[in-house]
């Protein structure tokens, strides 16, 4: 299959630190491919080098046969970008932001003003068109950036963390967005550190960390990677972590505490379960669970640390009283 993104060597420096660290990898047509780590793992800086809106230190990228460094113009007129940060002016419409976007790409009045409401009705947001963008829900926001990012038909689309911060409810609502996307032919690529996202959404994911890609690979063949079983133990007062896990180790298991609870790599949890009951009988436990190879356990396994969690603050909300507090 024809491999539309090509990344070779990619490597960012920012004043001696080495963000991205010899990065490589291909996307082929009509593939959703994902970069999945943490928090500072080098996902965005990524996908800034391969919209040209940063020049590698070194290393190159082509997109669509257009190389990054040095035919930036072309690349920019066959991607779209959906970034971290909000670009739709708040003050305003739907609409407006959406034409206006269509003309600087050079359509035609008549082309541009066709393109926003195919744009505009694909993503759900028409009845809210002639709205102010800063009366938008958070997820509606998204869906209006993803308009904006195709208003000039690109093959390939960067998403950047683009369901950062939304309700669970808004995030399900993007994932068919996107995968409505991919079934119109659209090569995607997608940084996330949910791994639920990942999982449900690619059709290869790039596990990243530290500024390098360590595995790339389908879900399940990611998942086939990892053995076994994981069994957790949560005790009722968290102090009694450390306890549990020595515990278990003089009872000849291999302990380790992550996240507020013991896990045990073990073959088979069933017959490893009996033993684990009894060995803490003195101890008052919360919970007990087991959980099957996923791509967190895969990263664990690759890494030795976990993805990180759930964000806390609505990066909406913040954004926006950022920009206020600048006027």
């Amino acid at each position: 299959m024809e491999e539309v993104v090509k990344a070779g060597g990619l490597v960012k420096e920012f004043n001696g630190f080495r963000a991205v660290d010899g990065v490589s990898f291909s996307i082929r047509r009509g593939e959703l491919f994902s970069l999945l780590g943490p928090n500072g793992a080098g996902k965005t800086t990524t996908i800034k080098m391969l919209s040209t809106l940063l020049t590698p230190t070194s290393g190159d990228a082509y997109v669509e046969g257009y190389s990054v460094t040095r035919e930036p113009g072309k690349v920019r007129r066959v991607i779209g970008l959906v970034p971290q940060d909000l670009t739709a002016d708040d003050e305003m419409t739907g609409w407006d932001n959406v034409y206006i976007q269509a003309r600087l790409y050079g359509l035609s009045r008549g082309e541009a003003q066709a393109r926003a409401r195919e744009v505009l009705e694909l993503m759900g947001l028409w009845d809210a068109a002639r709205r102010r963008v800063g009366t938008y829900s958070g997820g509606m926001r998204r869906r209006l950036e993803i308009a904006m990012s195709l208003v000039h038909e690109p093959s390939v689309l960067f998403l950047d963390e683009p369901t950062l911060g939304l309700d669970v409810q808004s995030r399900r609502g993007l994932w068919r967005v996107v995968e409505e996307l991919k079934r119109r032919g659209v090569t995607i690529l997608l940084t996330t550190h949910y791994m639920e996202e990942a999982e449900a959404l690619s059709d290869r994911v790039a596990i990243m960390h530290r500024g390098r890609i360590v595995e790339v690979g389908s879900p399940e063949e990611l998942k086939a990677r990892v053995r076994g079983e994981t069994i957790y133990v949560e005790p009722l007062d968290p102090g009694e972590l450390e306890r549990v896990k020595n515990i278990l180790e003089e009872n000849g298991l291999e302990a380790h505490v992550i996240e507020g609870r013991v896990a045990l790599r073990v073959e088979r949890a069933d017959t490893v379960l009996p033993q684990v009951a009894s060995a803490l009988q003195g101890v008052r436990v919360k919970s007990m669970s087991i959980a099957k190879p996923s791509l967190e356990e895969v990263f664990i396994q690759l890494t030795g640390e976990t993805l990180s969690g759930e964000e806390h603050v609505d990066p909406f909300s913040f954004r926006r009283m950022i920009r206020s507090v600048r006027r």
